[in-house]
């Protein structure tokens, strides 16, 4: 296999980023013209990658690549909201702003994860990779101290509806370390019909 010297690649060494390749390109633009052939103006191809650095959020979406959900959880003995948590993951406490404590709350979600609020969309915006129509979720974890909804969406059979009970499935055969490698179907979905390359809790 030949490996392209030119395409963006990047490591993480001794706490520093070391960058290979070309992150940005351009190529030259074509004319639009209309239909009587008038120029109307001109295409303006850019190609721009982006390195996004995770930090401290990192355990979550490795957690995700592994069959694992992950939330965090204020400890501080002096915060008045000590022992709440929460999803998304956050790096440090709203309240104190002390650091927080990683917690695996995936047999919560399998227990107890409902919908808050949904939506459906047809459309979606540009460099969307899931396939429409995209079943947008608000997920809630009732009677749990977990503080906040987890933005995701629905895969499988089954339409979303208020309070609705579902489990979270993972990405975790070919992961792309982003949000999308969560999502959530309704208890009692066969593995045969999950999507490609997602499988129930590990």
């Amino acid at each position: 296999m030949t490996v392209n010297k030119d395409k963006p690649r990047v490591k993480a060494l001794k706490g520093r980023y070391k960058i290979r390749g070309h992150f940005s390109r351009s190529e030259l633009g074509t004319p639009i013209r209309n239909e009587e052939g008038n120029l109307r103006g001109i295409t303006n191809p850019r190609d721009m990658t982006y390195i996004h650095s995770y930090g401290g959020e990192a355990p979550f979406f490795e957690g995700l690549s592994k069959g694992r959900l992950l939330a965090t959880r204020c400890d501080n003995p002096d915060c008045e909201t000590k022992g709440t948590m929460y999803l998304p993951y956050r790096i440090a406490c709203p309240d104190c702003l002390m650091r927080t404590t990683s917690v695996d709350v995936t047999d919560l979600a399998n227990e107890k994860a409902e919908i808050y609020t949904y939506i459906n969309t047809e459309r979606s915006g540009a460099f969307n990779f899931l396939p429409t129509p995209i079943r947008f979720l608000d997920m809630a974890f009732p009677g749990t101290p977990i503080a906040t909804f987890l933005k995701s969406y629905m895969s499988g059979p089954g339409e979303p509806d208020f309070g609705m009970r579902l489990v979270p499935i993972f990405n975790t055969k070919n992961p792309t370390f982003t949000i999308t490698d969560l999502s959530w179907v309704v208890p009692g979905t066969k593995p045969e019909d999950l999507p490609e390359d997602f499988t129930f809790s590990l």
